[in-house]
Parts: structure tokens; sequence; C-alpha cells
């Protein structure tokens, strides 16, 4: 049943120009196992203009960040990393080589399906750790969890199989489309509000 999620992993990375692509239950689960994988423990600067759930992730995870006023259209990055929050774009050949771009698929994404993100990355290692990880920390050689005998830490983000089965679907109307253009959104200002830890 994982070769539907396989499947639309393989037409996500055809579509937007990275060499692999991994699926995830949602954007801010997919930004969290970047900044896992990549072992940030500061950014230098991100926008203040984004969802909660993105600064709320970054203090779970103890990672030092500060906020800039930058406005964006699409995708912003975290400035001093590799990793892109690219939840409002999606179009051809939008990767951009050796970076970790993280898309989503909720609501009122380019594609609406109600939950489900991916991660856009360049190589077969970053793939397989993100992966692993992506789905608690399985090696997808074994058929049954219960024949790998050693796990890394994994976390329960991968997607559901019957989300990747419509994403498949509205994937196919939706790189028919003419116009990719990201709608512009705003956000509110994060700088007003306090997360405790």
């Amino acid at each position: 049943m994982y070769h539907h999620i396989a499947s639309l992993e393989k037409t996500l990375a055809e579509f937007t120009g990275a060499p692999y692509v991994v699926a995830t239950d949602c954007c801010t689960h997919a930004i969290e196992l970047c900044m896992r994988h990549d072992k940030i423990k500061k950014i230098d600067s991100m926008t203040c203009y984004t969802y909660i759930s993105v600064p709320m992730t970054l203090v779970k995870l103890g990672i030092n960040f500060k906020y800039n006023d930058k406005k964006w259209i699409g995708e912003y990055n975290f400035e001093g990393t590799r990793i892109w929050d690219s939840a409002r774009l999606l179009h051809p050949k939008m990767y951009r080589k050796g970076d970790l771009q993280c898309v989503s698929f909720g609501n009122g994404k380019p594609i609406d399906n109600k939950r489900g993100g991916a991660i856009l990355c360049g190589n077969k290692k970053d793939y397989d750790v993100l992966k692993q990880m992506s789905f608690d920390g399985r090696n997808l050689k074994y058929n049954k969890w219960i024949d790998q005998k050693t796990f890394n830490v994994g976390y329960h983000y991968n997607m559901a199989v019957e989300h990747a089965i419509q994403l498949n679907h509205l994937l196919k109307i939706y790189k028919k489309k003419k116009n990719y253009l990201p709608k512009i959104i705003e956000y509110p200002d994060c700088r007003r509000i306090k997360i405790k830890g």
C-alpha cells in the first residue's frame, strides 16, 4: 500500500525538479525533521509573518532564533540554514539545489488536500535519513517493522496512504494549470505573541 506514497514522491520530484522528495503528514513536521536532521541550534533570523506552529516548533526544539520583518510570497528561508518554508509555493522546477524545501498540502495551499506535506531534497543520503525519521525510524527494506532489529529515533510523521492517493489525483489536475503564481497571504506578526516553552 505504500507504493501510493512512493508514486506521489516520484511525481512531485519530477514536477518540482527535486532529485528526491519525502512525503510527510504536514509541512510543520517537515520543517521539524529538517531542523533535526541538520542539527540546527540557531537561526540568524526568520520572518515574523508566519503561522504559529513554526515558531512553536523552534521553541520545542530549543533553537535560538530572532525575527525579521520581511514580507514574503510563496516561501521564506530560515536564514543561516539551507531550510525553506515553501508552504505556499508549488511550481515546476522550483527546487533550489542543495537546499531542503518544505511544502504543504493543507487548507488554502496550492493543492488543498486538508493535510499533508513534503520535503524536497537533493541527494539520496538526505532522502534516506529524512524518510526513516518521518516513518518511526523504519528502514523500508523491511516489510514488517518487527524484522528490523535496530532503530534510530524516528517520528510518526509519515503521510497517510489515503492522503497520498488523493494527492496523486489532485496533482495530475494541478499540473495542467497555466499559472502557478502563489497567492499573497497576510500572516499576523508573531512578535506580538509569547510562547511559553
